[in-house]
């Protein structure tokens, strides 16, 4: 088996805010159906779904990698209007964090690998 592709499923609490959220980060949406949302940028691809189970939700880790941290920051730290929270640039060993939880509680690590 090689596998071309994984997307992962993400729950939402409030499935219009989330869809909100994720098109303010700059991906495209996509309707699937009535309760599944396609979201994409470049060849990072995921699933929102209209499902909530609290404890999936708040135990969901995505890494998110990008090329200018700086650039990542800047546009999550407009978003406004939306129940989310992150924390500022962290500098780790390898690179460059930051902590980012959706509206649902999904915790997403927005990396810039070192060079």
């Amino acid at each position: 088996m090689q596998p071309s592709d994984l997307r992962v499923f993400i729950p939402s609490k409030d499935y219009e805010e989330s869809q909100s959220f994720y098109k303010a980060l700059g991906f495209q949406m996509e309707p699937a159906s009535d309760d599944l949302t396609i979201f994409s940028k470049g060849p990072c691809t995921f699933f929102l779904q209209r499902f909530f189970n609290e404890e999936l939700a708040k135990n969901l880790m995505l890494q998110l990698i990008v090329s200018d941290i700086q650039e990542a920051f800047d546009v999550i730290s407009k978003i406004r209007g939306i129940d989310f929270r992150f924390e500022p640039i962290k500098s780790e060993p390898w690179g460059k964090v930051i902590y980012l939880w959706g509206p649902s509680g999904e915790l997403w690590h927005v990396t810039e690998f070192s060079r």
